[in-house]
């Protein structure tokens, strides 16, 4: 059995002061932080992983998905877009020792992780798979949103996955009470 940690999504646009700021984000960010520093110092609290990746959004153009009058349901204010310091890692994260960083929703909606490529091309179901990893903890931003979708997708693509519920931070009470819902009923492990 192998581990990987999926930090999705822990980017300035997403934290308080951003263009779509969370409630939260920064001190997840701080936590998450915290957790890959004690892991790739190996100090005795220290989770045990074979790897830690993450996801970024990473717009250039992502047609109806960024609107003048979002929705916010399928359509969003601008958002991380390639070239501006919303798209990047929040500073109590950045920098931290990624194995890989996986972009997506360049040109397209993207919240799942799944739907990301690292540098080499290598979307995230095959990368986890080349590093023989089988068991997955999720967390980041937004538990309703983009930490769900890559959960889910986690599950359907074979990896037993847990979420990291203090490790993440939701956009609503309860749109993120359903999403932990939907993530339990599907096969997530919440912890």
């Amino acid at each position: 059995m192998k581990r990987a940690l999926v930090v999705v999504d822990v980017q300035n646009d997403f934290c308080e002061g951003g263009s779509l700021a969370v409630a939260g984000g920064a001190e997840v960010a701080h936590r998450i932080g915290e957790l890959l520093h004690h892991w790739t110092e190996k100090l005795p609290q220290a989770p045990s992983y074979d790897a830690a990746v993450a996801t970024r959004d990473h717009h250039i153009d992502p047609g109806d998905h960024f609107s003048k009058e979002p929705d916010f349901v399928d359509s969003w204010p601008a958002h991380c877009v390639v070239g501006t310091d919303g798209e990047a890692f929040h500073p109590n994260l950045d920098p931290q020792p990624f194995d890989a960083v996986f972009l997506k929703g360049e040109h397209a909606a993207a919240y799942s992780g799944f739907e990301g490529v690292c540098a080499e091309g290598t979307g995230l179901a095959d990368w986890l798979r080349s590093h023989e990893i089988t068991h997955l903890d999720v967390c980041g931003i937004a538990t309703d949103y983009c930490v769900r979708a890559t959960a889910l997708d986690a599950v359907r693509n074979g990896f037993e996955t847990t979420l990291l519920e203090s490790m993440c931070a939701g956009v609503a009470p309860e749109s993120t009470k359903a999403a932990l819902a939907e993530m339990t009923d599907a096969g997530v492990r919440i912890s």
